[in-house]
């Protein structure tokens, strides 16, 4: 069954917690998209589990590889330029147009509850999360709906800062152990969606 004839997304608005939609760490009035399921939970949690990498700049697309190999799991590796992905079926490149947002629209129209997107950027990762999907960053930290309002808040403060001058160095280096860090998450994360019932490709 394709994976969208059972699902659709709409778009909703925070309004407050008299609603039941507020989700904790997104500030009200703030629009997010909200995924609605007419399936039944058995169809939904049965469909496979897909992999989604914001690649540009990515620095764990191998451990992403090794992991989806392990779970016989689709990939998808999502950059608006050239990248070399392995020569494997399960593992397919998507190059879109360039433009502000295009990589992460092109992955918050697909992406589902049971899936997972590696991912960087935290705008992105709020999107994703509020669709009911997983979202880790690079070094195995994971964004969910109680911690992504700060994380949200946060990076726009750093950004500001930056851009006024008064914190002009970047992120530390990347090391073996937040490669590692992010591989043990990916891993977890994986095979307790496996738990849940979501399966391999």
């Amino acid at each position: 069954m394709p994976r969208d004839a059972t699902h659709r997304t709409v778009l909703r608005t925070v309004t407050g917690p008299d609603r039941g939609l507020t989700w904790e760490g997104l500030p009200l009035g703030q629009p997010f998209f909200l995924s609605t399921t007419f399936s039944s939970a058995q169809n939904t949690l049965t469909r496979p589990i897909i992999i989604y990498v914001d690649a540009d700049a990515c620095p764990v697309k191998d451990e992403t590889y090794r992991v989806a190999e392990r779970h016989q799991l689709k990939v998808f590796v999502v950059a608006n330029s050239f990248v070399n992905v392995p020569r494997a079926d399960w593992i397919e490149r998507v190059i879109v147009p360039a433009g502000a947002d295009v990589a992460d629209d092109w992955i918050v129209e697909r992406v589902e509850p049971g899936d997972v997107v590696v991912t960087a950027d935290v705008p992105l990762a709020a999107r994703v999360v509020a669709k009911g999907a997983e979202a880790l960053a690079p070094g195995g930290k994971a964004f969910t709906a109680s911690s992504i309002g700060l994380q949200l808040a946060t990076r726009n403060l750093m950004q500001d800062l930056r851009e006024a001058g008064a914190v002009t160095g970047g992120p530390r280096p990347f090391s073996p152990r937040d490669r590692s860090e992010f591989l043990q998450a990916l891993e977890r994360t994986v095979s307790r969606l496996k738990r849940m019932g979501f399966q391999a490709g």
